[in-house]
């Protein structure tokens, strides 16, 4: 019989058959391991009822595996880390002089998990307006004298991007050392459309975590460096949620960010997990890299904050972790901003447990969102949230792309992470916790603002939804696991 023939012959709906139940029973001993019972439960049940389609997604955002080359030269990243920050032995005392008792728990949290000690003597300027915040990163590059280092999800090219590019380009024509780190997906416009002008100029242009499905530097696809950092000269550093990008990029919505210029120690500490991101991707560390060594100095207990970084290769749910435990520290008031909420079931606990204690627990939200899979998931959580007695606020009159937390008058936590599981598990994120009661409270008056364009989910609301509503949240839900 030929081979043709053979082939005619053979039986390949079987054959089909076969493969779809050895993907079922593979994935049953393997989907499960190191995983959340929610999560292995989706992934089994699309690959029981999709075998190859769920096989070949699982393949691609399945697990939040890292390259092993990575995972290496971050444990070296770690080892810089340690020595450069080494950790004060005054830490009760810190605690007491910052914060209540009840919150020191959770501090003691965060001094554990962060790769970064607690910090005194900085100080923190909230720059909440767009454009101004913008403007004060220009002129901050216009005067920079040895180097300007940026590290952006999203570097645009659009009118923003180009106006933050050519003061890197002045910046750098003037023999000021310029190293920008741009996401390879978020940042793929400004990669192409900015790239080549700023290399021209003299600056160094960065590639964060390329696109490879295969070799010895394969990652999944989606996770991404979401961080958003700028330092200039070692004396001030930006964090917060804006990027580089136009207000108006989402179509029919005004961005509202939250920007926050620091200064002091902590500088150093966010100069040190942009380096870090480089040296992931270039292997060295820059001459600039000297100011990240301190200078020997007495304790200061004002001013306190410490940075935390999250995400793979980091502490397992760092950000998330702290969070959770600072709403079970909570006395008075706990209020959260964030764009996309799709919070785990620790992190909704934690939420309800403070609002049935009695503490006041405000959530803001965006009341139009630009993913709206995600608002349809977020929305399925409402009712839990309101038997407890949380807050939900819908803000209206823009696109509220902040993320921050404060709790009490005593901390408050902002940077670019947002409340689900993409920012806890996935993405790079990095957020700073400050102890300082003054910055605190221009974070709650910034919050209060917010609050005074929001209206209010209410539970009667919720129960007069339609039944197909319902259904497409719940099924919208169900994405969360998938990640």
């Amino acid at each position: 019989m030929s081979i043709e023939t053979a082939l005619r012959h053979f039986d390949w709906a079987t054959l089909f058959v076969a493969s779809e139940w050895a993907l079922r029973i593979g994935a049953l001993v393997y989907v499960p391991q190191r995983r959340p019972p929610n999560a292995a439960r989706a992934w089994l049940l699309l690959i029981f009822f999709l075998p190859w389609f769920g096989f070949v997604l699982y393949l691609l955002i399945g697990r939040a595996y890292m390259p092993r080359r990575r995972l290496r030269v971050q444990k070296q990243i770690y080892e810089l880390i340690r020595r450069l920050a080494q950790r004060p032995e005054a830490f009760d005392a810190s605690l007491a002089a910052a914060a209540s008792a009840e919150l020191q728990p959770a501090l003691r949290l965060a001094d554990q998990l962060s790769e970064f000690p607690v910090t005194g003597g900085n100080r923190f300027e909230l720059l909440p307006a767009y454009e101004p915040a913008i403007d004060r990163i220009v002129a901050e590059v216009d005067g920079a004298r040895r180097y300007v280092h940026m590290l952006f999800y999203i570097f645009e090219d659009d009118e923003v991007g180009r106006r933050v590019a050519e003061a890197l380009q002045r910046a750098a024509k003037r023999g000021v050392a310029v190293r920008v780190l741009m996401d390879a997906i978020g940042s793929r416009a400004g990669l192409k459309g900015l790239g080549p002008g700023l290399r021209a100029a003299g600056a160094e242009v960065v590639p964060v975590m390329p696109l490879r499905l295969w070799g010895p530097n394969a990652a999944r696809f989606d996770l991404r460096n979401h961080r958003k950092i700028v330092v200039v000269d070692g004396a001030c550093a930006y964090f917060g949620s804006q990027n580089i990008v136009s207000a108006h990029a989402n179509r029919g919505m005004v961005n509202e960010e939250l920007l926050v210029r620091s200064t002091g120690p902590i500088v150093r500490h966010l100069h040190a997990v942009l380096l870090g991101d480089r040296f992931l991707e270039v292997g060295n560390l820059p001459p600039e890299s000297g100011d990240l060594t301190p200078a020997p100095a007495a304790a200061v207990l004002d001013g306190l904050a410490q940075v935390v970084p999250s995400g793979p290769g980091y502490n397992e749910g760092t950000a998330e972790a702290v969070m959770i435990a600072l709403m079970y520290g909570a006395q008075t008031r706990v209020v959260l901003t964030s764009p996309y909420v799709i919070p785990s079931e620790p992190f909704l606990g934690a939420m309800c447990s403070a609002a049935r204690r009695g503490v006041t627990v405000d959530l803001i939200v965006d009341a139009e969102s630009n993913k709206p899979l995600v608002q349809y998931a977020q929305q399925s959580f409402y009712d839990t949230m309101l038997k407890a007695g949380v807050n939900i606020h819908r803000h209206h009159g823009s696109f509220l792309h902040a993320k921050h937390m404060s709790v009490d008058a005593d901390v408050a936590l902002i940077g670019s992470s947002n409340l689900d599981i993409r920012s806890f598990a996935l993405n790079a994120e990095v957020s700073v916790l400050i102890y300082d009661r003054s910055a605190v409270a221009d974070l709650v008056r910034v919050q209060d603002d917010y609050l005074r364009h929001c209206d209010t989910v209410t539970r009667e609301e919720r129960r007069a939804l339609p039944l197909a509503r319902r259904a497409l949240e719940n099924l919208a839900r169900l994405t969360d696991s998938l990640l």
